[in-house]
């Protein structure tokens, strides 16, 4: 048994870390309690060097001096309870119920640093998360136990995108499996908050749906712990009680941002952007916490939204997640600005799963090639709407016309579509087929003979 130790003594303070000497029979991640004027604060230790200790304060560390608190190492890691009961419920950044709802007993607590899962435990993602929503079912498809990024911007509505996702997402089963959201706000503003709670309370989603807030002007420490927290809830869901798992993220840009600030307070020397050398590998450690197991039945897929600063593609956030992550969804400002939502750029967003879980036995046969020539045919469009900026879109072929009208169709009906809005994947299809039936049916490449027959829509 390890004895509780008391040490009365500060070095430096510096943001919201400390500095103590002396220390021994300490580990990384550690739990500490300092204890201030009669208040209780926690605090985890991040970084060891011989008998010199640095704890992050997760309350802050205002009021705290060098001679005013006592420090104790509870030899404990950062641990949550967890049980069913979770569902319905709203947590602050590190696990503590905010909701009036009382704390969650559990007979096993869960640490929240987890590990990403080993490769070989994996089972291949198959099968796929309904959203409702056209542009991501029918051409970017959500595969279970995928890691699918939404790259956003400033100005762009993704949390309103985040919320709709949340509402309306769903899996589709001949058996009776169990569904759940675990949604985590870092570093969102109050209002942001709220419209997230009152929406999910109002549409009834609530019920499925675990929530994490970590607000802007919470504690920066708070916001390293919150992603480690929705996860571990959804660990706990997908791998001991069989649910399958959506993780929506929003924003990991100010997730990125803390463990900046973090790392300069720790005085690390800086890598790109000044952002730490280790952002790759501790993004990874979150991302790779999604999947599914060969030895459980249930399934973690993972939604992190992120706003690209000066919507800089190839900033060090968006382009480190790309590497880790199976796909994109990339938003527009330019669709915003012609008053389609959602605003999902079509060409530079992919899914690189979705070839696994979609087609004859999980959404429907024509779906694969269905996709593809939409892709084909919009990306025909660019072409001739470059060409039109320099001749005049009066003096293009009838044929590169008829392209344009597509184009403008499949913008106006299938891309946009309402913020309450569900669109089933045969609708979704359905919707697909009415805007390729614009074009002749010889411009299909990509759709064969007999699907033609089945679904075009004939003049």
């Amino acid at each position: 048994m390890k004895f509780k130790k008391e040490y009365l003594e500060i070095d430096k303070i510096d943001g919201p870390l400390v500095f103590v000497s002396g220390i021994d029979d300490v580990f990384y991640g550690e739990i500490v309690e300092i204890d201030v004027k009669n208040e209780k604060r926690k605090g985890k230790v991040i970084r060891i060097e011989d008998n010199h200790v640095v704890i992050q304060v997760f309350e802050g560390t205002a009021g705290l001096s060098n001679k005013n608190a006592s420090i104790y190492f509870t030899g404990k890691a950062f641990e949550l309870n967890l049980n069913e009961d979770i569902l319905g419920r709203t947590f602050n950044g590190v696990g503590d119920p905010i909701d009036k709802g009382g704390k969650i007993y559990s007979d096993s607590s869960y640490n929240i640093n987890g590990r990403p899962i080993n490769p070989v435990a994996r089972e291949y993602p198959k099968n796929y998360i309904e959203t409702g929503i056209s542009a991501i079912d029918t051409l970017t498809t959500l595969i279970r136990g995928q890691k699918l990024p939404i790259f956003s911007g400033n100005g762009v509505p993704h949390n309103q995108l985040a919320d709709q996702i949340v509402r309306q997402a769903n899996i589709s089963s001949e058996h009776q499996e169990k569904f759940a959201v675990v949604f985590a706000a870092i570093g969102v503003k109050y209002d942001d908050a709220a419209f997230f709670k009152k929406s999910f309370e109002d549409s009834g989603a609530s019920e499925k749906v675990v929530m994490f807030v970590n607000l802007a002007n919470d504690p920066i420490v708070e916001r390293i712990s919150t992603p480690r927290c929705a996860l571990t809830a959804a660990e706990y869901l997908a791998f001991e009680k069989d649910y399958h798992v959506l993780v929506v993220m929003t924003d990991i840009t100010s997730y990125c941002e803390a463990l900046r600030e973090i790392s300069s307070s720790r005085e690390e020397v800086p890598s790109r952007k000044g952002y730490p050398g280790y952002l790759y590998s501790d993004l990874a450690s979150l991302y790779e916490r999604a999947g599914m197991l060969n030895s459980r039945n249930g399934s973690i897929t993972l939604l992190p939204i992120l706003t690209m600063p000066n919507n800089d593609i190839s900033h060090p956030i968006p382009d480190l997640t790309g590497y880790i992550t199976e796909g994109q969804l990339v938003l527009s400002k330019a669709l915003i600005q012609s008053n389609i939502y959602p605003p999902i750029e079509v060409l530079p967003s992919l899914s690189r799963l979705m070839k696994d879980g979609i087609g004859e036995g999980y959404t429907r046969e024509d779906h694969p090639d269905v996709s593809n020539q939409l892709f084909a045919s919009y990306s025909k469009v660019k072409e001739i709407r470059d060409l039109a900026q320099i001749i005049g879109e009066n003096d293009l072929s009838e044929m590169d016309q008829m392209y344009m009208k597509f184009g403008r169709a499949f913008e106006e009906e299938f891309l946009s579509q309402g913020r309450e809005e569900f669109r089933s994947i045969d609708e979704s299809l359905n919707l697909s087929w009415k805007i390729l039936s614009i074009l002749p049916a010889s411009e299909l490449d990509r759709l064969n003979n007999e699907l033609i027959e089945k679904h075009y829509i004939k003049k």
